[in-house]
């Protein structure tokens, strides 16, 4: 699904890169699921979560079998970002990131210059090819440092980034960063994508310049994209 900050481009690169160090029957965990574009491309024992709610309950809308509608109109769009409590939630999430431009949570109607793609088809066509890869799986709810983990989970980490547009509170990344470290100690094995940045604790696995768009009125934004595993 259509997301900010999706890891759809890049997940042939880094999910191998993990999936070297995932044991048999391991669980895999997403603290932060966004629009499930790598949890996807996995398969055995996944949990998944997200703390925007309405994301959340479309996870788990999907896991049960829901698919969206394919006729939703720019009008519809409207009326359910403002009115979000009279709509399913996950009707709203699906509305709000993959009908908004770049995938930004109701950053405005998806829409090219001339008109002439249709995104709501194509938004569509995606879910119709990535929903069913995601039912059965556990969906959740909660902040990131509160949510369940199973012993010794590999654990992928897809976070807010630190000094990056966000779509819902401020994001603590020092915070972050403490809890991942205090997992390993836990025993769980944990990956994390983030811009560049240096951390004592973050060993940098992969990294790459991506560009990405964020809105119709902010342009693109390039930095480059890193793949770390958090050791002791």
């Amino acid at each position: 699904m259509k997301y900010m900050g999706s890891k759809d481009r890049i997940s042939k690169y880094i999910i191998p890169l993990m999936l070297k160090e995932r044991k048999d029957e391991q669980y895999w965990v997403e603290p932060f699921v966004g629009g499930a574009n790598s949890l996807d491309k996995i398969t055995g024992n996944r949990i998944g979560n997200d703390y925007n709610e309405y994301l959340a309950a479309m996870w788990q809308d999907v896991s049960n079998g829901w698919m969206p509608p394919n006729d939703v109109t720019e009008e519809q769009y409207s009326k359910i970002k403002n009115n979000k409590e009279l709509y399913p939630k996950g009707l709203v999430a699906y509305v709000g990131f993959a009908l908004s431009y770049g995938g930004k949570w109701f950053g405005g109607w998806c829409r090219d210059g001339q008109e002439k793609r249709n995104y709501v088809i194509e938004a569509y066509n995606n879910a119709v090819k990535q929903f069913p890869k995601l039912r059965g799986i556990t969906f959740t709810n909660q902040s990131y440092d509160e949510m369940y983990l199973p012993s010794n989970s590999l654990i992928y980490c897809d976070p807010p980034y630190k000094n990056t547009t966000k779509y819902k509170n401020d994001f603590d990344s020092n915070k972050f960063y403490n809890w991942c470290v205090s997992k390993v100690k836990d025993g769980h094995t944990i990956f994390v994508s983030e811009y560049q940045f240096n951390h004592p604790n973050f060993i940098k696995l992969w990294a790459k310049e991506i560009t990405s768009s964020l809105a119709q009125n902010t342009g693109s934004k390039t930095g480059i994209e890193c793949l770390y595993k958090v050791e002791l």
